[in-house]
């Protein structure tokens, strides 16, 4: 049995299909946005969740903190989660990037909720206080176990945010993922938010990169925020390639992960080394284990039989499910998570 790779969705490989479409792909300097692959996939992404725009970035980091960036001056406050991606992974770019501080919420599995966020913001009448500048939510949730968040709450948030003129961002790193599974409508659900970052090298098996899509304005400022961030490509169609092939292809499909990561979490639930496992809701398996064995003694089991899976904190542990998965690596999987 080959190497089972369940530390994340970002290890996956481009088909040879999505290959013959990069090599294939025409290029121009970006820079000068000229290059019409990059701008096809711009257009394309914008185009799926109704916004007006698009921006081809290297990674979900930097659309992020680009994004950041364009809402936010020195010594203004972000809200979001406490285990927020863009807080918790991005090393402390909030504060290196754009010299704001952080109002951490603690949500149920990191969706905060409208009540929450307005309790969160701060009275700008007040010169003690930071002045909130953005509200950030991301769905579905990585350090909630790909938890997928209500429509209806962010419906209530978004509502609050127009009400407190403040932008809405979504770290949209697993969207499709989410929206695969409520079968919201993709317009509907990217009129709630003001940028989303769309991230292509997850379970959509891009080898590289993000979109961050808005307005013309919002892109129109967030391509200087790239410039300025190093982030300014040329001849990089051939990489777009990979997400637009991805975007065409590849989102659909995220539903059979969802099947296998719900066929392991129900392996894991019979172990009596278990304590529980977070709904699978998505793609992700966290599962908590009691004192029956260590996180280091079970990972260790797991690549004596040729699986990777990833320490969470604590005795948890995730396994994540993706494109490059066979239904008999699947099968392997959950035979030897039984046999532990």
């Amino acid at each position: 049995m080959e190497i089972v790779d369940l530390r994340s969705d970002t290890v996956t490989k481009p088909s040879k299909e999505m290959k013959e479409f990069m090599i294939n792909a025409p290029v121009g300097d970006d820079v000068f946005e000229e290059d019409p692959t990059i701008n096809e996939l711009e257009a394309y992404a914008a185009k799926i969740f109704g916004k007006e725009a698009g921006l081809y970035c290297s990674s979900g980091t930097q659309t992020n903190q680009i994004a950041i960036n364009v809402y936010c001056r020195p010594g203004d406050e972000v809200i979001c989660d406490k285990d927020a991606h863009i807080y918790m992974y991005e090393g402390g770019g909030i504060a290196k990037n754009s010299g704001a501080s952080v109002r951490l919420l603690e949500g149920d599995r990191g969706r905060i909720t409208a009540q929450q966020v307005k309790s969160a913001i701060m009275d700008p009448s007040n010169v003690h206080y930071p002045l909130t500048s953005l509200v950030a939510l991301e769905d579905t949730m990585n350090r909630g176990g790909g938890a997928i968040y209500s429509i209806d709450e962010i419906k209530r948030i978004q509502t609050l945010c127009k009400n407190e003129r403040l932008p809405l961002h979504l770290d949209g790193a697993r969207v499709f993922n989410s929206l695969v599974e409520t079968k919201v409508d993709y317009v509907e659900y990217g009129n709630l938010f003001n940028s989303i970052s769309i991230c292509l090298s997850k379970g959509l098996g891009a080898p590289v990169g993000s979109v961050l899509i808005g307005s013309k304005e919002f892109i129109k400022k967030a391509r200087r925020v790239r410039k300025v961030f190093g982030g300014g490509m040329r001849q990089a169609g051939i990489i777009a390639a990979g997400g637009l092939f991805a975007l065409k292809n590849n989102i659909d499909r995220l539903k059979i992960d969802h099947e296998r990561a719900i066929a392991i979490e129900s392996a894991f639930k019979n172990c009596s080394w278990v304590e529980n496992v977070l709904e699978t809701q998505t793609n992700i398996i966290v599962a908590n284990l009691n004192n029956g064995k260590s996180v280091e003694e079970v990972l260790s089991q797991l690549e004596k039989n040729q699986i990777l899976a990833m320490p969470f904190g604590g005795n948890m542990i995730r396994m994540v499910t993706h494109l490059d998965n066979t239904p008999e690596q699947i099968q392997h999987v959950i035979n030897t998570i039984q046999s532990i």
